[in-house]
């Protein structure tokens, strides 16, 4: 069982003896069900907070799948991280109504604002901003989501405010 570092999540109770021992039970249940590596995959992040390549490694000698299928789907998926994320989720949408209304400025703003890039987490760990290829909210142009909340007409200028919600 290998050491998990850094990832955190809900049950960080719980130490990583417990937490693979819930996923190997799990995983037993789902072996040999056709499709469920997904559904393996969003429990296992739930109960470790990311999914770093030895908890792929893991997985996938539990599932009876190669790595490379693993590693696939998890690098496919945006919802998938391979390392830790922050307190919240910060995603811009660049679908093509949110870029043509002013997506990218509202990219530019927020990496002045937090200080990271795309892709990156905050020092403080409280922001990990990410970028979705479309959100499904186009009339609501241009958009963001932190956690499960959209943000409808976003304005570079209204982002602090917006953000001071979540310290």
């Amino acid at each position: 069982m290998p050491e998990m570092k850094n990832c955190t999540c809900s049950c960080a109770k719980e130490n990583d003896e417990q937490k693979y021992k819930k996923l190997a039970e799990l995983m037993k249940q789902y072996k040999n069900s056709e499709g469920s590596l997904i559904q393996v995959l969003h429990i296992a992040q739930a109960i470790f907070g990311c999914l770093p390549l030895e908890l792929q490694r893991y997985i996938a000698q539990g599932m009876g799948k190669p790595l490379s299928e693993v590693s696939g789907v998890v690098t496919f998926y945006s919802f998938f991280a391979t390392r830790p994320r922050g307190k919240h989720v910060i995603r811009v949408c660049l679908g093509t109504a949110c870029y043509v209304r002013g997506g990218k400025k509202i990219i530019t703003r927020l990496e002045e604002i937090l200080g990271v890039g795309v892709g990156e987490t905050t020092k403080d760990g409280l922001f990990t901003f990410e970028v979705a290829r479309c959100i499904g909210a186009c009339g609501l142009a241009p958009v963001i989501m932190i956690d499960d909340m959209v943000y409808k007409q976003v304005k570079p200028e209204k982002l602090e405010n917006i953000l001071a919600q979540y310290n």
